[in-house]
């Protein structure tokens, strides 16, 4: 089947041109202005903007933590991420103590083989090391699993020692990979967690007051200095604080290969959500949490410089009633959170672009190709060129929107931006050819994703 989008004005990171695209057995096959091939179907995209397909590397869907399981299983969290314009999600497999990382793989193939709406990778996740785990790590580079994530956080549970950061990080890079580290120290989260709760504070404010920006600031500083004496590349996730910020940027500077992702959490919301009554502060517990306003500025300072590279959701859905409320008589009970998925682009364009805060091939950028650049997809994904998938969003900029729980795919009973306004609508969104949504429905099916095999990471693709 061919299938032809025509008068449209392609975006990518790096140009903005009027073509048609031509589109065959998945793939981008032509890009040629006002062509006149016969296609079985035929879209007119006048007025529109079409981006290559968004990628979000850090998902949590069908995931167990503190006691329950996140609202999103691959079936729901993906559809809600083609709704949202995102045609491929990299997740967290978690390994179990005493188990190999290839098991954790497995387990989570399992979860999401036949249910996803769109494409899907995997990170391993390495919460317990001993030699023989180490020794998977460069076959599961070869096997197209070449980042692996490390928690310097949650004490007890995932949060691994310097020994074991640094070993992955040597490891890790002679097999050409990418670690991804949790930055915030673990062992001050823990006593001033048990301070306040000594004290008696319960609530969802001294969730992120036991977490201060220093402890992101110090683990984040701690990473740069194994990334430096290991010579390996590193990336930090959910970075939410000016002062960690600031670290990863001095150290690109020196010629690090560090990298780091933001999320919109961190952009568009702040401290004092936390007080919202009837406990609903417990909707912003995350990890790390929200900070004092105005720390927005500075990342969004960040994205637009350079020394940010990626915008990612870190989608972790739980329900206020049922889950989150585990928690309300001990911080340390709510489960860690928050959906994001599905507004994670329409955000960002609308108060990124339409609020002249980076330009729109920056925009590009942040959503999917430096993402698909860092993480082995490029240039399958993350483009718009002759022989790429043909992962499209066709997105009407003048289209107003409203956010609101009642309207989302995400399968949880809140929205943290609800009511938020802006301008920047997906229309269409194409997945390798194939129409999964379209004028806010669904149109696609589940089992329609594909498991996306990745190449090693390269600081010649990288940014």
């Amino acid at each position: 089947m061919r299938t032809l989008i025509k008068n449209g004005t392609i975006v990518t990171a790096s140009d903005i041109y009027r073509a048609d695209i031509l589109i065959e057995n998945e793939k981008i096959i032509a890009l040629e202005a006002e062509t006149t091939v016969d296609a079985d179907e035929i879209t007119d995209a006048s007025g529109m903007l079409i981006f290559p397909g968004a990628i979000d590397v850090h998902t949590h869907l069908d995931m167990p933590f503190g006691g329950t399981v996140t609202a999103d299983d691959f079936t729901s969290g993906t559809i809600a991420a083609a709704a949202g314009g995102t045609t491929c999600i990299v997740d967290y497999a978690l390994q179990t103590p005493g188990k190999f990382l290839q098991e954790a793989l497995e387990d989570w193939h399992k979860k999401a083989e036949g249910k996803c709406a769109i494409d899907y990778g995997f990170h391993v996740a390495v919460t317990d090391l001993n030699e023989s785990v180490l020794a998977e790590i460069p076959l599961l580079v070869e096997e197209g699993y070449p980042s692996f994530k490390l928690f310097m956080a949650y004490k007890g549970v995932f949060q691994v020692d310097d020994a074991t950061l640094l070993k992955v990080l040597k490891q890790s890079g002679d097999a050409g990979g990418l670690v991804l580290v949790h930055a915030e120290n673990g062992d001050v989260i823990d006593l001033l967690t048990r301070e306040m709760l000594a004290a008696g504070h319960v609530e969802p404010l001294y969730h992120a007051l036991s977490r201060p920006p220093q402890a992101e600031e110090e683990a984040v500083n701690r990473f740069i200095t194994m990334i430096e004496l290991s010579e390996s590349p590193g990336y930090v996730v959910h970075l939410s604080d000016a002062g960690a910020l600031g670290r990863v940027a001095e150290s690109r500077v020196r010629g690090l290969p560090v990298y780091a992702e933001t999320c919109p959490q961190y952009l568009f919301l702040d401290l004092d959500r936390y007080s919202e009554p009837d406990f609903g502060g417990a909707k912003y517990v995350m990890s790390p949490p929200l900070r004092e306003a105005g720390n927005e500025d500075f990342l969004w300072s960040g994205l637009a410089s350079g020394s940010l590279q990626v915008v990612a959701s870190d989608h972790c859905s739980f329900n206020l009633k049922g889950q989150k409320d585990l928690g309300e008589s001990d911080f340390t009970k709510i489960p860690n959170g928050a959906p994001g998925v599905e507004t994670r682009v329409q955000l960002l364009y609308a108060e990124g672009v339409e609020g002249g805060r980076i330009g729109i091939n920056k925009f590009v950028d942040l959503v999917s190709t430096a993402p698909a650049r860092l993480f082995g997809l490029y240039p399958q994904k993350g483009t718009i060129a002759v022989g790429s998938d043909a992962d499209l969003i066709i997105f009407d900029p003048e289209a107003e929107f409203t956010i609101s729980q009642s309207s989302q795919y995400q399968n949880v009973d809140y929205n943290p931006y609800e009511g938020f306004k802006g301008r920047g609508v997906p229309q269409k969104v194409y997945s390798r050819g194939s129409l999964i949504f379209e004028n806010n429905k669904y149109t696609g099916k589940p089992g329609h994703g594909r498991f996306q095999k990745r190449k090693s990471f390269s600081t010649f693709s990288a940014y």
